[in-house]
């Protein structure tokens, strides 16, 4: 399968490491010491994962969890998803509402984007074409904004971040007032 080989690194990255930078730090250690076509494999699995994540339903635990998120913010934040490894992943893919459990925070971890292309141009003194992805996977989106609608589809999310949310649009209302 093509994104077993990403899996493979990140979790031998993932071993022994603190945090997402950690992480994403020795991805690219071990994908200095990689094949060509080993660096290649990573990324084209990588591709694929970010392919999948790449959903309404994502962006918008994303959009809670960091307080908004921009194009290159879900890009960042789907990075923090790989590092955090296959099993986080899959289950937040299948309800992103899973990530409460496990986020404090703001995530983000862009340098796992770019691991690959580094670690070839070090070799190669040269890049690789990137791989294509294709983002047909998105679904039906709404409005990030509508409190209502976040509270039903992120329960535990909207627990855990929702209320500043609304704390801040109380005082953007009580604002307009003045």
């Amino acid at each position: 399968m093509i994104e077993q080989a990403c899996w493979s690194i990140i979790e031998r990255a993932r071993e022994g490491s603190e945090d997402d930078e950690q992480t994403a730090e020795r991805v690219l250690e071990l994908l200095r010491e990689a094949s060509l076509e080993q660096i290649e494999a990573f990324e084209r699995g990588r591709a694929r994962l970010m392919e999948r994540s790449y959903t309404w339903a994502l962006w918008g635990a994303a959009y809670l969890i960091n307080g908004g998120c921009s194009d290159d913010g879900f890009d960042y934040f789907r990075g923090w998803l790989l590092t955090q490894g296959r099993e986080v992943f899959e289950a937040a893919l299948a309800d992103p509402d899973s990530l409460a459990a496990i986020v404090d925070d703001e995530v983000e971890c862009e340098a796992i984007l770019y691991a690959a292309y580094q670690a070839y141009e070090e070799k190669t003194g040269g890049g690789f074409d990137g791989i294509r992805m294709d983002y047909s996977n998105l679904g039906e989106g709404w409005d990030f904004d509508d409190g209502d609608e976040m509270r039903r589809r992120y329960p535990l999310l909207w627990a855990k971040f929702g209320y500043e949310r609304d704390d801040d649009e109380d005082e953007d209302e009580a604002d307009d007032e003045d």
